[in-house]
């Protein structure tokens, strides 16, 4: 269960919205709470400043966010489905697709993101502290690793038995490059970041096939 740092205790109740309006309230009660994180941070988000900043009644903003943990887990949500959609894009683009091109294109995509939308950095980057972005954190790069070992497999630029704890363990590190690299500027460091690209590729190509390695299959 998340943990409710606000003093207020809001009713166990929770609704999911249906109707339009009631989407549109929730989409407003989020925009009002990024721009809270991007002024102020996690650790001083409070539910009642978020309903006051969208202009919404306290009541209300609990009938669909039982504490604060759940406004920003819905934020990371909403930025990381945004997030989903770029690196798709982005990969089908790759000509000719190899491991290093894969990993540099997942984390330009993030990086892209990232740029557009800088309370994603404070929340995902730098609001680990706070146990239920953690815990979300760890639960996207553990999705993530499936998604892209299992396309690198089937793409034929991974070795079948590509261990599963390896791409976990390369997604963690680029993880942590970007912690490094947002954590004192909403820009990112260019040079940890284009060293985190080469590290990550560097480890993953020890699972390459050779197709993986240049780009050309053998049949060519």
């Amino acid at each position: 269960m998340p943990v409710v740092r606000d003093n207020e205790r809001p009713p166990p109740k929770r609704r999911v919205p249906t109707q339009e309006r009631s989407r549109r309230r929730v989409e407003m009660i989020l925009d009002a709470a990024e721009r809270l994180v991007l002024e102020h941070g996690v650790e001083h988000l409070t539910t009642r400043d978020v309903a006051q900043a969208a202009q919404v009644p306290v009541a209300s903003l609990y009938q669909y966010f039982a504490a604060k943990e759940d406004v920003l887990i819905a934020l990371a949500e909403r930025h990381m489905a945004e997030m989903d959609e770029q690196v798709m894009t982005d990969l089908a683009a790759v000509d000719p697709l190899t491991v290093e091109g894969l990993v540099r294109s997942v984390m330009q995509s993030f990086r892209r993101v990232y740029d557009r939308r800088r309370a994603f950095v404070v929340i995902y980057l730098r609001g680990r502290t706070n146990t239920a972005v953690h815990r979300f954190g760890r639960d996207h790069n553990r999705r993530v690793a499936r998604m892209l070992r299992e396309f690198a497999v089937d793409a034929g630029i991974a070795e079948a038995d590509l261990p599963p704890a390896a791409a976990e363990l390369a997604v963690e590190i680029g993880d942590r490059v970007f912690q490094l690299a947002y954590d004192k500027d909403l820009r990112g460091d260019d040079f940890l970041v284009e060293e985190g690209m080469a590290m990550v590729a560097g480890y993953l190509e020890q699972y390459a096939t050779p197709a993986g390695r240049t780009g050309v299959p053998l049949d060519r």
